[in-house]
């Protein structure tokens, strides 16, 4: 249609109503569309081929790095890949390479070539468990992969011939290896179902997918342990067809799967000795699997990438893991080791005690894995029945009883047999379920934060003390409705003006939570090499606030039990048994409290006097970051908490810089009186030194029922010693600083390293030479 027949028709369709019925005229002709596609040229533009320019561009580019538009949207970029591109599609396929594998997974097997694969099959499961993901691991296994897939319903087909043909008489394949694979399958079924059914972080800590497969559910473990034990017995028939090494290295191997296959089986109700029975046998059939590897002769043929084509995911195709067979072994004996040291929380029967074991054993090097952290956290939370042996009520009562009520009718089980709803007891029992309902969860997620990986650790106690706040909060309004039926006296202020001070116990109880996960999280920022070097001075001074703020409440709640144990004229066996624990809690607590404390302050003086005569390294300087904004992000976590408050900038910078910035900035007049001001900065660190190494000894030297660790004493009195060592090296570090600028700073150069890893994670402790 030309533009004057356009026109035409658009005025005649601008003078149409509604109600018009009439048609438009003048349209006799056909429109014809122009075969022509219309162009619109410039002249003043060329095109240019500019492919190898930005090849040659992208070659420049680092690894990870990434050149992007601000108007080119993520989803414009994800359909721009190309289809055929190896790195993103799974369907793509080299020159001459074959959609599926030609390995034939029916051929006979010689009994070398099984043993190959079963330390294969091993190497893949471990690099499961240290979290890779299935695809890339066990899944890429031929061999696995025909059991799982198509899905079996039963034992009996869970098979390699799954085509129908029947089975060939090579029973090294259909009877040895199936065997074999099966009861690896059901291993890692028992190992997938304990993650699951606890507190972990996908990918991060362990990838669960499994790809649409099952992996046997079904299948019970005796009936899995007859496949193996008839796979032994069909091996040891075999005399005359194998060498007695090669049935040797593959008897191992079974009687190696049982037993692990057991081990990850065993129900958290089970004795303390069955379970640490259990994991020894695992660890003592190592040795012989790795020194019988060499007569395997491994088929890397049986795996592939390829199977991750069928896989339903969204990823990308990923390469095949396979760890080397000694770290292999190395990562299996500490596997081992861990969940055998787990089995020490059957030993703690009260919260004090499970802290202790749970934030030692998460100090272990390397990290217990994922597993080993999940199993003891069903060890410890198992159907709300803490070490199988106590309820969840009764825990909680007993942490109460330790800390701020020993031998006290709040926390006394027998309230709850009493019926008659006027009954004071009955009364008690009602207001302590409530505190107990909400105390019981967060109780549970403190205990899981620790359990966790040390940053995702961290992580969880910001939120968790937030919680605590509110706890506290809500601790106090059920103290107060509980007054009327406990009858307490509270402490008469000593004028008129001051007010009565009460108890306070389940609010006590809940704020002492609260103080101690708070200074957890300042330590790990020690141990995750979170701070600054320059940021240590003021987060060692937080660290001595915190800890003086808990010393102090633990003397307020000392004081309360002292009080009512006057009170009691003649305190029968059990009352003084539990006064008694009370008391030998506290005092520990104190001495612990105060160690960390004059500890802090030491290396927080030293470190206000290192950053005085500008000896500490430089770190790098942000053009957008300034020491307030850098405090805020530090506190960040601390902010809402109520009590105690975070100081304000201003009152945290005139604590941790009581000197001038640097020397060179001092005036002539007051350089004396910034010497003076300095020395006594060295020597109030080297006192909180010489009180933190009295402190911390006598520390070391508690037995471990005043310690409260049962189960890990061996691992808790190494931390004791590595910590005595990180106060003697302070103690070098403060007296060679003093002495140096006692000489005037002219005795040669000072010259400090600051190592974060030194004797302990949680004291980083500088290194002072004089060159």
């Amino acid at each position: 249609m030309d533009s004057e027949g356009e026109a035409a028709f658009s005025h005649e369709a601008s003078q149409l109503r509604v109600d018009d019925h009439t048609t438009i005229t003048g349209r006799t002709q056909e429109y014809r569309p122009s075969s022509a596609i219309p162009r619109v040229l410039n002249k003043q533009k060329e095109a240019h081929d500019i492919s190898e320019d930005f090849t040659r561009a992208a070659e420049a580019l680092g690894t990870g790095q990434l050149i992007k538009d601000e108007f080119f949207t993520l989803f414009e970029a994800v359909g721009a890949l190309e289809i055929m591109d190896p790195k993103m599609d799974s369907g793509c396929l080299a020159p001459g390479e074959t959609l599926e594998d030609d390995y034939n997974i029916l051929r006979e097997l010689l009994p070398e070539e099984v043993v190959g694969i079963i330390d294969q099959l091993l190497c893949a499961e471990v690099a499961w468990y240290m979290g890779n993901h299935l695809s890339q691991t066990l899944f890429s296994s031929l061999y696995i992969d025909r059991l799982l897939w198509p899905e079996p319903k039963s034992l009996d087909q869970a098979t390699f011939h799954r085509d129908g043909n029947p089975p060939s008489n090579n029973v090294m394949l259909h009877v040895v290896l199936r065997a074999y694979c099966i009861g690896l399958i059901k291993t890692c079924y028992s190992v997938h179902k304990t993650i699951i059914s606890e507190t972990y972080y996908e990918e991060e800590d362990f990838v669960s997918n499994l790809y649409n497969r099952k992996l046997l559910p079904f299948l019970n473990i005796d009936d899995v342990e007859d496949l193996l034990d008839q796979a032994i017995w069909l091996i040891e028939a075999r005399k005359d067809s194998c060498p007695d090494h090669i049935r040797e290295a593959l008897t191992s191997r079974f009687m190696f799967r049982k037993r692990f296959l057991r081990a990850v089986a065993l129900d958290p109700c089970v004795s303390k000795e069955e379970y640490a029975a259990s994991w020894r046998n695992c660890s003592s059939a190592l040795p012989l699997l790795l020194d019988s590897s060499k007569y395997g002769s491994t088929v890397p043929q049986s795996f592939s990438a390829k199977i991750q084509r069928r896989f339903a995911s969204t990823v990308p195709p990923r390469p095949v893991m396979m760890n080397d067979l000694q770290d292999t072994y190395d990562y299996l004996q500490r596997f081992f080791d861990d969940a055998e040291a787990a089995g020490g929380v059957f030993d703690c029967l009260k919260g004090s005690q499970i802290f202790t074991f749970v934030s030692i054993f998460e100090t272990r090097k390397p990290q217990p894995s994922v597993y080993v952290r999940c199993l003891l956290s069903s060890l410890i939370n198992n159907k709300m029945r803490v070490s199988g042996e106590t309820s969840f009520t009764q825990f909680i009562f007993d942490d109460l009883a330790e800390l701020v009520l020993p031998a006290d009718i709040l926390v006394d089980m027998a309230n709850y047999a009493v019926e008659a709803p006027q009954s004071r007891k009955f009364q008690i029992a009602k207001r302590m379920d409530v505190f107990v309902d909400r105390v019981g969860q967060s109780y549970l997620e403190t205990l899981r934060a620790l359990n966790m990986n040390r940053s995702r650790t961290r992580r969880m106690l910001c939120h968790t003390i937030l919680d605590w706040e509110n706890i506290q909060l809500d601790a106090e309004e059920i103290d107060m409705s509980l007054r009327e039926y406990t009858h307490e006296e509270p402490i008469a202020g000593q004028t008129p003006d001051e007010e009565n001070v009460w108890s306070f116990p389940l609010s006590s109880w809940s704020y002492y939570h609260k103080l101690h996960q708070m200074e957890w999280v300042v330590q790990l920022g020690f141990e995750l090499q979170i701070y600054r070097t320059d940021e240590l001075a003021g987060m060692y001074w937080y660290l001595q606030y915190l800890a003086n703020f808990r010393l102090q409440h633990l003397q307020r709640i000392r004081t309360f039990t002292l009080r009512r144990v006057n009170l009691i004229e003649q305190p029968t066996p059990e009352q003084t048994a539990a006064f008694s624990q009370s008391l030998s809690f506290l005092n520990f607590s104190m001495l612990e409290t105060s160690a960390t404390q004059s500890f802090a302050d030491a290396l927080s003086c030293l470190y206000i006097s290192l950053i005085h005569l500008s000896l500490l390294p430089a770190s790098f300087e942000f053009p957008y970051s300034t020491p307030g904004f850098r405090y805020s992000l530090r506190m960040r976590p601390f902010f809402p908490i109520s009590i105690p408050s975070v100081p304000s900038y201003e009152e945290f910078s005139s604590l941790v810089n009581p000197l001038s910035a640097k020397p060179q900035e001092r005036s002539a007049l007051g350089q004396s009186l910034e010497a003076k001001r300095l020395d006594s900065l060295l020597e109030t660190a080297e006192l909180a030194t010489k009180i933190a190494r009295k402190e911390w000894e006598a520390v070391s030297k508690s037995s471990a029922i005043i310690a409260r660790c049962q189960g890990c004493e061996k691992e808790w009195r190494v931390k004791q010693k590595d910590v005595l060592r990180s106060v003697i090296a302070v103690g070098i570090a403060v007296a060679g600083v003093r002495k140096w600028v006692a000489g005037g700073m002219q005795a040669g150069k000072l010259k400090v390293e600051v190592d974060e890893k030194g004797y302990h994670d949680w004291w980083v402790v500088p290194k002072v030479k004089v060159l």
